[in-house]
């Protein structure tokens, strides 16, 4: 009787140990079509606003990553569980409306991603991702003639974000005497080299987003410590290696190259991010379509500022 129940035994322990390693096998498949970078565009009432994810492993069986929402910087994600096509996670909020935690939930969907986003407020929202392009640039730039962005006296070739303007041009400077729309160029642009100059009053914020994406900090950080939300910081992901700003009240540069998704930033003449790679998108983009051009969008809804001598040297 022990024999006949042993040989039982040894039949059933080889197939059911099969089906767990079939199992772990298709997981762990599902787990790597879910890892990388990620575009995502949420279907809002307002119509579609972007948003990015980045997921990774992290030590034998984890996958952790990074998000950003409508608004706001990369936030970590200390955990993201998977189950069979499915992937969900919640942190905390940032500066979304509402007091309670941003989930996300969604599933594999042929190359991409779809799923639901509730937002702290309690709202629901539906999104798609698409894995986010590389950018890889196989060839020095070749670089075409400067070009000024703006006119002596008047808006041409900008436009604001909203439906009141608060933008004036009044020989050769720009201004945003107070908080209101960003302003952005008609025209885009892929690789370029950007010269600006800006001055801020005390305590102001702007910042210059590239490719309407990713926005290089403008804010009034004079004798802080560098991080990666302060002045010449690729907002929320490179950290300058000195903060170089002048007191507020004096003009400022910037010299901004970017090069697929490598940046350059120098700040007041001092190099201060050197080829560094821009991981995604900033919170307030205009889109999250990373492999299109974009235009330049200065931000003009955080306090007064000032720009001139805005020179683009696009790539040919």
């Amino acid at each position: 009787m022990l024999r006949h129940l042993l040989v039982v035994l040894a039949l059933i322990a080889p197939s059911t140990m099969n089906r767990d390693l079939t199992a772990t096998a298709r997981q762990q498949d599902v787990n790597q079509r879910i890892l990388g970078r990620w575009d995502i565009t949420i279907a809002t009432p307002d119509g579609p606003r972007p948003s990015w994810l980045e997921t990774e492993r992290s030590g034998r069986d984890a996958i952790v990553g990074r998000f950003v929402g409508i608004v706001g910087s990369a936030r970590p994600i200390s955990a993201i569980a998977t189950n069979g096509d499915s992937l969900s996670f919640s942190i905390p909020h940032q500066w979304e409306d509402g007091n309670g935690s941003l989930t996300v939930r969604g599933r594999v969907q042929g190359s991409g991603l779809a799923g639901t986003m509730t937002f702290p407020d309690g709202k629901s929202y539906s999104w798609t991702a698409v894995r986010a392009p590389l950018l890889d640039r196989t060839s020095t730039p070749r670089w075409g003639a400067p070009v000024r962005l703006l006119h002596a006296n008047d808006l041409g070739g900008w436009h604001p974000s909203g439906t009141t303007n608060q933008w004036r041009v009044v020989n050769g400077v720009l201004s945003s005497p107070k908080s209101g729309s960003n302003l952005i160029t008609d025209r885009t642009f892929g690789d370029f080299k950007l010269h600006v100059e800006f001055r801020y009053p005390k305590e102001s914020n702007s910042g210059v987003y590239l490719r309407g994406r990713h926005e290089v900090q403008i804010q009034d950080d004079y004798g802080n410590t560098p991080w990666n939300d302060r002045f010449s910081a690729i907002y929320g992901f490179l950290t300058p290696s000195v903060i170089a700003a002048r007191p507020p009240g004096e003009w400022q540069t910037y010299d901004i190259t970017l090069v697929g998704r490598m940046v350059t930033v120098v700040a007041n003449g001092r190099q201060v991010i050197t080829n560094q790679e821009i991981p995604g998108i900033t919170g307030g983009a205009l889109d999250s379509n990373e492999g299109a051009p974009g235009p330049i969008f200065l931000q003009g809804d955080h306090g007064p500022i000032e720009y001139r001598n805005i020179v683009i040297t696009p790539a040919r």
